[in-house]
C-alpha cells in the first residue's frame, strides 16, 4: 500500500526539517508555518503528483462530512455523463485514467460507475459518527489506488459539468462569478471543449490544478477552499478563499501551499480556534 496522505506530524517539526536555512525564502517559510501553528497542531503531507490539489481537497471534506451535500443526493447525479454526452459529442474525448484490459466501452458507463463510486464513498464516510474511525475509513479509502483515482476521475467530470454550465449562464447574459470570465478568457480555454482538451485531461498526468481551477473545484464541489499559501506571507493574499465570495452554507476545507503546485493538509484544530 502507498499511503496518498501521510500520517499526521507536527507542524513546526515540520518546518524545522524542510526549511532550514537562513535565506529569506526559509524566513518567510518559517513564518508562514508559524501562523497555521497558531490554528492547526499538525500537518499531512499529500503525495506530490499532478492529483494533489483533488487529493487533498477530497481527502479533507471527506474527514470532515457529516452529511451528504444535496448535489449528490439528486435523482439525476448518476446521469450525468449520460446527459452531457448526449448534448456534447466532443466529450467523447474525455481522457480516463489508463486502465488495464479496458475494454473500449461506453465512456459513459465509466464514468457513472466513478460517480456512483463517489456517492457511496462519501455517504458512507459521513455515516461514521466517531472522529477516529471515520480517520481511519478515509485513511483506507487514500491507500486503495483503484478507488482513490476514479474518485478524481469522478470531481474533474464535476468539474467540467460546472464549466458547462457556467459557460451558457455567461453566454446567455445570466451573472456568473468573476473567475468564470477569467476561466474563459485563457487562449487555451475558450469554451468548455477547450477547457477539456487542453486542461482537464492533463490534470493528473502532465499537470496539476490552476488557480482559477481551485475556484472551478470549489464550484463544483459547493465547498469554500482555504488555502494558507506560505509564499505570500506577509500579503493580504497569504490566506486565500476560493471562491473569494463563498456562499454561507458551504462548508469550508483548509489546505496549505507553499508554491501553489503542491498542497498539503493542517489537521488537529488548536483548541482556542474550535471555541
Amino acid at each position: 500500500y502507498k499511503l496518498s496522505v501521510a500520517p499526521e506530524m507536527d507542524i513546526m517539526e515540520y518546518c524545522r526539517k524542510e526549511w532550514r536555512g537562513n535565506t529569506p525564502v526559509a524566513k518567510r517559510m518559517r513564518k508562514g508555518y508559524e501562523a497555521v501553528a497558531q490554528k492547526f497542531a499538525s500537518i499531512r503531507r499529500v503525495r506530490g503528483d499532478n492529483y494533489c490539489a483533488l487529493r487533498a481537497t477530497l481527502f479533507q471534506a471527506l474527514s470532515q462530512a457529516t452529511r451528504l451535500p444535496s448535489w449528490l443526493q439528486s435523482e439525476d447525479f448518476t446521469m450525468l455523463s449520460e446527459n452531457l454526452l448526449s448534448k456534447y459529442d466532443w466529450i467523447k474525448q474525455w481522457q480516463l485514467k489508463q486502465k488495464l484490459g479496458r475494454k473500449m466501452g461506453e465512456i459513459s458507463e465509466e464514468i457513472k460507475e466513478y460517480l456512483i463510486l463517489l456517492r457511496k464513498k462519501w455517504k458512507n464516510i459521513s455515516e461514521i459518527k466517531g472522529p477516529i474511525e471515520k480517520q481511519e475509513a478515509c485513511d483506507k479509502l487514500f491507500k486503495n489506488e483503484e478507488e482513490e483515482y476514479s474518485l478524481y476521475e469522478a470531481l474533474k467530470f464535476l468539474m467540467l459539468n460546472t464549466a458547462i454550465e457556467l459557460y451558457n449562464d455567461g453566454k446567455n447574459g445570466r451573472r456568473v462569478p468573476v473567475f468564470s470570465w477569467l476561466l474563459f478568457a485563457r487562449d487555451t480555454s475558450s469554451n468548455p471543449c477547450q477547457l477539456m482538451h487542453n486542461h482537464l485531461n492533463h490534470i493528473g498526468h502532465s499537470g496539476g490544478l490552476e488557480q482559477v481551477e481551485m475556484f472551478l473545484l470549489a464550484y463544483a464541489l459547493q465547498y469554500t477552499i482555504q488555502v494558507y499559501r506560505l509564499y505570500k506571507y506577509s500579503t493580504d493574499e497569504f490566506i486565500t478563499l476560493y471562491p473569494n465570495d463563498p456562499e454561507e452554507d458551504w462548508p469550508v476545507v483548509t489546505l496549505i501551499t507553499e508554491d501553489d503546485r503542491h498542497y498539503n493538509i493542517p489537521v488537529r484544530m488548536c483548541q482556542e480556534t474550535m471555541l
